[in-house]
């Protein structure tokens, strides 16, 4: 399938995903699939698409990718400076605290690591379903 025709199956289009709707449309010859967060009171992690499309002679590659958007990227990135010093304390204790640095170093590498579990149900609940998704939809509409 050309370029063009994939790009008239999804320039304009609007995806609904848990409720939130995403609207594609096209910036430096690739499309973006952008959310339309502005009314939206929850804490949610949400995705940019991009897609480029490599012409193979009759065929077109679609290449997909997403990153969260700027607006997010210091919840998790504070979440996950915390568990690392978390993780770094438990191995300073369990190498220098000796017997009694034991339970606190236990204690430590259970907190983190359930928090960075939570963190991770969570991520896959919201951002990487929403990431999933998207992807099935380019997907879909540019194979059909």
């Amino acid at each position: 399938m050309k370029v063009d025709d994939i790009k008239g199956r999804l320039l304009g289009k609007h995806v609904r995903v848990h409720n939130l709707d995403f609207e594609v449309f096209e910036k430096d010859r690739m499309l973006r699939i952008i959310p339309h967060a502005e009314q939206v009171t929850d804490i949610k992690t949400l995705p940019i698409t991009h897609i480029e499309f490599k012409d193979k002679g009759d065929k077109t590659q679609v290449v997909i990718s997403s990153k969260i958007r700027k607006i997010d990227q210091g919840g998790p990135m504070i979440l996950m400076v915390f568990v690392s010093f978390m993780l770094i304390g438990a191995v300073l204790f369990l190498l220098f605290g000796g017997e009694q640095g034991m339970q606190f170093t236990y204690t430590l590498l259970g907190i983190a690591l359930v928090i960075f579990a939570i963190f991770w149900m969570r991520m896959q609940a919201g951002y990487f379903d929403y990431v999933r998704k998207i992807r099935d939809y380019v997907k879909k509409e540019s194979a059909a």
